[in-house]
């Protein structure tokens, strides 16, 4: 029982800290510290999701020549194109520069490749059409910063492409007529970890102040950005914090009918909407058009106004997110079995098939990178080339791991933890060779073991509605924020029984013999049939709303044996 994970409790408060957060209750004052906010002023500003720097969009590099080439589109009727990626980061970036540039005039339209006929980010056939259909600037969001061969063919077309992207960059940078990216080497601008929507915001910004007298307020698209910034799983700190803590305010009233429709489906009261709901609901239904078939239907959801049109869109979208966790469960089966039977102790995993499906690798790839805790690649071989996705562990950069394999490569991308490539055929054995070549080097040596932090110990008793609204003060959590986590010890299991299909839920009631609370531990079924009576619990402290009752529950992460307390 949790054999190969390993829980470690944060340093406790220093008395410095303790001192200048006297203001907050304990158990707060420790969540603070914990993050890194150690003074009266930085916390209260954290609470708030305040921003403590300049967040204008001019500081950004590109911006000014961005925007002074759009100004002149808009006002001669230039056709101009959104060019976008098929993942919900991509399509709400898309969505976000359409919406803003038809409400000053511009004939506008958006293109999101087909995954499955065109792969990830700018392609030249695309470009080819694009002209053809007379457009005259095509501006990239969430994709581009490594497309080289793309902007030459885009120069040598005359179309003025724009890129505006947040992925890290390469050593060379694309001959584009502007860059917006907040990572390419002398940019100003203070926070690097906007996700593509954020970057995609930030133009919309300089272009509102640039036409001031729309009437069209940029308030209304922190919706999309709150969407698009939660999905792609950007560090929920700093800007993205703020952005995010209003973007949530605004769906909580959106006005976008697809939204609604699509919240309807998912069974969300958008008047209660949290960041973790569009990670695990609204999110992977906007995902499940781009994996199995076209991004489009997502966008359009996005877009549309019309209650008929919305709720067709929203239970497509539902149908193809069921039909997408079939594919994916039969996936990671079949890339669980391929990684035993070739190494399992291997420091990077490789599961390459033919009859994968390359809309879902990124999702087998995470999981066994959960799994295993290893780096792990799931691929999809094609007529002549293979579509790859890598998924990794703190302890290894897979995109700068890919960095080393750039000769091999077609095209990549992505960050530390996530990556893409695609590769030809006959390089992809030596692809295969030299990663789990570099892999080895680095990770050998080290203790590879999932790490589960916890913020604090704390008793069954501390545990009230209270604290509850406390712990509210830390949302948005997710991703560069996390949840914040409790370890209790040596409380009794009064009972338990395993939930959900196939039995993979673990449910229990626990109690110190002053409190009982109902808990729930998420995949973890497996454990119930040895269940000891006294363990630890490593959980999350939470409302549970079911079937219109409310009541506290603990969110169980992990769980281990504990001896008999006296």
């Amino acid at each position: 029982m949790s054999k190969l994970k390993h829980w470690q409790t944060e340093t406790r408060i220093t008395p410095e800290a303790d001192e200048a957060l006297k203001a907050f209750p304990t158990v707060i004052r420790q969540l603070l510290f914990n993050r890194g906010y150690a003074t009266d002023e930085t916390a209260r500003q954290f609470l708030k999701a305040t921003v403590a720097f300049d967040t204008s969009p001019w500081q950004l590099t590109g911006m000014e020549r961005a925007i002074t080439r759009l100004e002149y589109a808009i006002l001669n009727q230039e056709p101009v194109v959104i060019y976008g990626d098929y993942d919900v980061d991509g399509v709400t970036a898309t969505a976000l520069l359409v919406q803003v540039l038809k409400s000053l005039g511009t004939q506008v339209r958006e293109y999101i490749p087909n995954r499955f006929d065109e792969g990830y980010g700018l392609n030249n056939e695309a470009l080819d059409t694009l002209k053809a259909e007379g457009s005259r600037v095509v501006i990239t969001v969430d994709c581009g910063i490594r497309s080289l061969d793309e902007a030459v063919h885009a120069r040598n077309l005359n179309l003025d492409l724009i890129i505006s992207d947040h992925h890290h960059p390469g050593e060379i940078l694309p001959d584009a007529y502007a860059i917006i990216n907040p990572k390419q080497p002398g940019d100003a601008y203070p926070d690097k970890d906007l996700a593509g929507v954020g970057v995609a915001f930030k133009i919309a910004e300089a272009l509102l102040e640039r036409f001031p007298n729309n009437g069209f307020i940029k308030d209304d698209l922190l919706d999309l950005v709150a969407l698009g910034t939660v999905a792609d799983l950007a560090p929920l700190a700093g800007e993205n914090r703020s952005l995010v803590r209003q973007g949530l305010r605004q769906l909580r009233q959106t006005q976008r009918q697809g939204l609604f429709s699509l919240a309807a489906v998912t069974g969300l009261d958008l008047k209660n909407i949290n960041a973790s709901n569009i990670g695990f609901g609204l999110g992977p239904r906007l995902n499940a058009a781009g994996r199995l078939d076209s991004a489009l239907a997502a966008f359009k959801l996005l877009c549309s106004t019309d209650i008929f049109e919305s709720g067709q869109l929203a239970q497509t979208l539902e149908i193809q997110n069921r039909d997408r966790q079939q594919v994916t469960r039969s996936m990671q089966a079949q890339a669980e079995k391929m990684v035993l039977e070739e190494d399992p102790d291997a420091f990077l995993l490789f599961a390459v098939d033919p009859d994968f499906n390359a809309g879902v690798v990124g999702l087998a790839a995470s999981r066994l990178s959960d799994i295993f805790y290893r780096p792990a690649i799931v691929a999809c071989i094609g007529e002549t080339t293979t579509r790859g996705s890598c998924r990794s562990i703190p302890e290894f950069h897979i995109t700068e791991a890919l960095d080393q394999c750039a000769d091999l490569l077609v095209r990549y991308g992505g960050h530390a933890a996530a990556a893409g490539f695609t590769v030809e055929n006959a390089k992809l054995p030596e692809l295969k060779k030299r990663i789990k070549f570099i892999a080895e080097k680095q990770l050998s040596g080290l203790e590879l073991h999932p790490l589960l932090c916890a913020d604090a110990e704390i008793s069954l008793t501390e545990l009230n509605s209270r604290l509850l609204e406390q712990l509210a003060w830390f949302e948005p959590t997710g991703y560069g924020n996390p949840e914040p986590v409790f370890v209790t010890r040596g409380v009794r299991v009064a009972s338990s029984r395993a939930v959900g299909s196939d039995g993979k839920h673990l449910k229990l009631n626990v109690t110190d013999g002053y409190s009982h609370f109902d808990a729930i531990g998420f995949r973890l079924g497996d454990l119930q049939p040895t269940l000891p009576t006294y363990v630890d619990l490593l959980f999350t402290f939470e409302l549970n709303e079911f079937n219109g009752r409310k009541n506290f529950q603990l969110n169980v992460r992990d769980l281990k044996s504990a001896e008999r307390p006296e």
